[in-house]
């Protein structure tokens, strides 16, 4: 079945559309995730690697998903199966599984950041005692009222966003919000680089240290970009389906890209001169936000006020993610049973709490250690199965789609953007390369 217009919405204007898919890839994935892996990998090494696999392989299976989407005008389930035929269908099963899970987790990090601001406005985070400010953390994200309270706060901010629709809700919100993050990270970025010593952080992510190069370090690089970039969940066939036949969507696809691309390093500029000006090992890995940062404010003049607006930052980025993550559950629910989008929206938004998200939230405290899958807790089992298997095997299916499956209709468009050799080398990327470097990625973050 097809749900109505209504329910499924078209974006207002193509900066819209920008904006929203920006948000998705612009989430924690990108502030949270790039700097300590960055700084695990040797800075600038890490960064080049990376800045090509996101305009590669990144780029070109993103730009995949969106076509698919807006050639079918339907959610990746219902795009799969008007395209493709046969069992396609399956695939868009998976990616609706999969950001069902990832939902179920993200929503519990998304619930941390919140608390974060409100620790950081009054005061509470900022001590300069490592070990004080990790057993806080370790507290907090233990406590069962507040782990399941904030999940739930967040999932309910998420939720009332997608309800409100595709313009007046998503679109309108990532209007706002994507330019004030960008004003937040280059304050920021100020801040962290006025800092004595903050040199040396600078130095480290933009000069390339070759020794550091490995084949796990470019996987690494890849599997940041392909997860970052939302590719392989299912995420950009949505998006794209509200997308008219008018856009251009290659130039749409590497403004999205860039975007990204500009947040991660902005997120690298933020963190890495801050960590070297106080002296603190850049491969300090997650904590590097929760338990790192805190300490770096509390030893800056005017640090709780930057304290606020870093978590403030990190909330931004997490809704604008979030949207994107419970948006093709939705839009999968109005295209394939034409429900409502207010219907849709809260069955899945209180399933996922009630299914996976009061686990996820209960696995550093009631679960820790009581409850676990082949030695994983629910939220990692959650992170495990989503990023590691899922996203692989939609991202290799999405590939093998659209290079082998549906490559004429894709040529198609393709040749009214592009010259002939870049339709060649989308090709060959999409159809070739990207399989075979994404299985590479799953075999490698599955069997280490």
């Amino acid at each position: 079945m097809t749900g109505s217009t209504d329910s499924r919405g078209s974006w207002g204007s193509k900066i819209g559309f920008i904006l929203a898919a920006s948000g998705s890839a612009v989430g924690l994935g990108a502030i949270w995730k790039f700097p300590y892996i960055a700084g695990a990998n040797g800075g600038g090494v890490f960064l080049l690697v990376y800045l090509a696999c996101v305009f590669s392989v990144g780029v070109v299976m993103m730009l995949s998903e969106m076509m698919i989407g807006r050639r079918a005008r339907k959610s990746a389930t219902s795009a799969y199966r008007a395209l493709g035929g046969g069992k396609w269908h399956y695939a868009g099963w998976i990616a609706v599984l999969c950001v069902f899970l990832i939902l179920g987790f993200y929503s519990v990090v998304g619930g941390w950041t919140i608390a974060y601001i409100i620790e950081a406005i009054r005061g509470d985070v900022l001590m300069t005692d490592g070990a004080a400010l990790e057993a806080a953390f370790s507290g907090f994200i233990g406590d069962p009222i507040a782990a399941l309270s904030f999940t739930a706060i967040f999932l309910f901010i998420t939720a009332s966003i997608v309800i409100a629709g595709v313009q007046s809700g998503i679109e309108r919100i990532c209007k706002i919000l994507m330019p004030t993050l960008f004003v937040l990270m280059l304050f920021l970025v100020y801040r962290s680089l006025t800092l004595p010593g903050a040199i040396d952080g600078l130095m480290y992510l933009l000069t390339p240290d070759w020794s550091k190069l490995s084949v796990r370090m470019v996987l690494d690089a890849l599997g940041l970009a392909v997860f970052s970039l939302s590719v392989g969940a299912g995420l950009m066939i949505a998006y794209g389906s509200y997308l008219n036949r008018e856009t251009r969507i290659v130039n749409a696809g590497l403004w999205i890209g860039f975007l990204a691309m500009l947040a991660s390093v902005l997120a690298g500029l933020i963190i890495l001169p801050a960590v070297f000006a106080f002296g603190v090992d850049p491969g300090a890995g997650p904590g590097l936000t929760f338990i790192t940062m805190p300490a770096l404010f509390a030893q800056m003049a005017g640090g709780q006020f930057l304290a606020v607006l870093f978590f403030c930052l990190l909330l931004f980025a997490a809704i604008t993610s979030s949207i994107s993550i419970l948006e093709p559950a939705v839009a999968f629910l109005i295209d394939e049973y034409n429900m409502p989008r207010k219907k849709a929206t809260l069955i899945v938004a209180v399933s996922n709490y009630l299914i996976l998200g009061v686990p996820a939230a209960l696995s550093f405290g009631v679960y820790a250690g009581d409850l676990s899958i082949f030695g994983k807790t629910p939220f990692d089992m959650m992170d495990f199965l989503a990023s590691n298997i899922l996203m692989p095997i939609g991202g290799m299916l999405a590939a093998v789609f659209v290079g082998w499956k549906i490559w004429p209709q894709i040529r198609e468009v393709l040749l009214k953007e592009c010259p002939a050799w870049c339709v060649v080398g989308f090709r060959f990327i999409a159809g070739v390369l990207s399989p075979l470097l994404i299985g590479a990625v799953a075999y490698f973050l599955i069997f280490g």
